[in-house]
């Protein structure tokens, strides 16, 4: 339990860091491995509501089983086993910015000297009726359990197809329709609900033509131009056009979008039209400099005054930023501006199959799998430990299995060849 005590009374700086994504945890590991001098390493705190991290990009591999739980969201207490940072499982009600205090559901107010929010937005369901009731969402662990619940009832069932909605056209909605293909094989007919007149808006021209080729060989249905207008227990209205129709329906999924969290609101500090938090160059709040915000809940601008995308690898990247930036601050030092590069985009698209865009570098097919599996594995995942581990069992799984794919060779080979003898 972490003993709530006035800054005055402690010898080093602590510093609260709220959410345990991509944002949040890495700038706590990034803090945790940086040189410090004697008597200056800061106390980090890192609260999140939940106790698992997850691993985002390969939350679509549960779907499939290409993946297990433990590989895509370890615990905390697991990650930070081996570091000098706190973690406390909590509920954030408030923050009291002039006193420098988090306000939790259960327990006292958390002082802190320094702030880092990376909370993330949460889900949001659109004004049409019926979507927040009879849709599934797919942001979060939890949500890929109900998902899987969902789909082993209607794979269990006696009806001959499975038809599935994907509502949005973004990254969320054409990873997870390749890999339900996939799942459901010739039983699933998947329709991806667009209400725009592309897929991939934010991504290049390459990687939205091989995406779009790769759903239509699939044999997803990608209705461009349409709105959802209403959504039963059992049917879909659509609106193409000027045509509404309804079409019935098994399951739908909303990728449509994010809002920021209530309390977030009510602080008193800068926010654009969208909710987002104002921010300095150097990720500090224009009027809290002891605060820094990252993530999708922040206005992150480049040297262009272009807002920075809301992606895992820019919140790597200011996760870094921000833990040098603590450092400079803890001693007294001119902080540096965030400076974002982008590294590229890099899509599943289904089992062995996936599309990889880089400095140029185009790949698509299992050499893109094999390279987005590597990147995400080797360079991405938060621990050397974890790493290790996810390495290990993937390599004695391939094992087993071309073990298994000889032996069965070798059966059929003899059987073959027992003819001539």
């Amino acid at each position: 339990m972490l003993q709530v005590v006035k800054s005055g009374y402690r010898t080093s700086s602590r510093i609260c860091i709220l959410g345990g994504g991509f944002a949040g945890l890495y700038t706590a590991l990034y803090l945790d491995r940086l040189s410090w001098s004697k008597g200056k390493k800061p106390e980090i705190v890192l609260i999140d509501q939940k106790d698992r991290f997850l691993f985002t990009p390969f939350l679509y591999e549960l779907i499939t089983g290409e993946l297990q739980t433990w590989e895509v969201a370890p615990s905390f207490q697991k990650l930070l086993m081996d570091t000098d940072i706190q973690f406390h499982q909590g509920t954030v009600k408030g923050i009291d910015l002039q006193e420098h205090q988090i306000l939790l559901q259960d327990g006292d107010p958390l002082l802190y000297d320094y702030l880092v929010l990376a909370v993330g937005r949460r889900s949001y369901s659109d004004t049409v009726s019926g979507i927040s009731t009879n849709a599934y969402a797919f942001r979060t662990l939890e949500d890929a359990m109900r998902l899987q619940e969902k789909l082993h009832i209607l794979e269990n069932s006696i009806q001959s197809k499975i038809r599935v909605g994907i509502i949005g056209g973004g990254a969320n909605a054409v990873e997870l329709a390749g890999k339900l293909v996939d799942r459901l094989g010739e039983r699933g007919e998947i329709s991806l609900i667009v209400r725009g007149e592309k897929i991939l808006k934010n991504f290049s021209t390459s990687c939205q033509k091989v995406a779009y080729k790769s759903l239509i060989s699939r044999g997803v249905q990608v209705k461009f131009n349409t709105k959802v207008n209403a959504l039963d227990e059992d049917s879909l209205t659509l609106m193409q056009g000027n045509q509404i129709y309804t079409t019935p329906i098994d399951l739908v999924i909303g990728t449509m979008g994010t809002q920021a969290r209530e309390w977030l609101h009510f602080l008193e500090c800068k926010h654009n039209s969208r909710g987002q938090l104002l921010t300095q160059p150097t990720l500090q709040l224009l009027d809290y400099p002891e605060v820094f915000a990252l993530g999708d809940l922040a206005d992150i601008r480049n040297r262009r005054d272009e807002q920075v995308p809301t992606t895992a690898q820019a919140a790597f990247q200011q996760g870094n930023c921000a833990a040098k930036n603590l450092k400079l601050a803890i001693n007294k030092q001119p902080l540096r501006a965030f400076h974002y590069l982008h590294l590229g985009q890099m899509l599943t698209l289904g089992i062995h199959e996936a599309t990889v865009s880089s400095f140029g570098i185009e790949l698509k097919g299992f050499l893109a799998f094999i390279g987005r599996k590597c990147v995400y594995i080797l360079l991405r995942m938060p621990t050397s430990s974890h790493r290790y581990e996810v390495v290990c069992y993937r390599i004695k799984r391939l094992t087993i299995k071309t073990f298994q794919q000889l032996v069965q060779g070798f059966y059929r080979f003899r059987k073959a060849i027992s003819f001539f003898f």
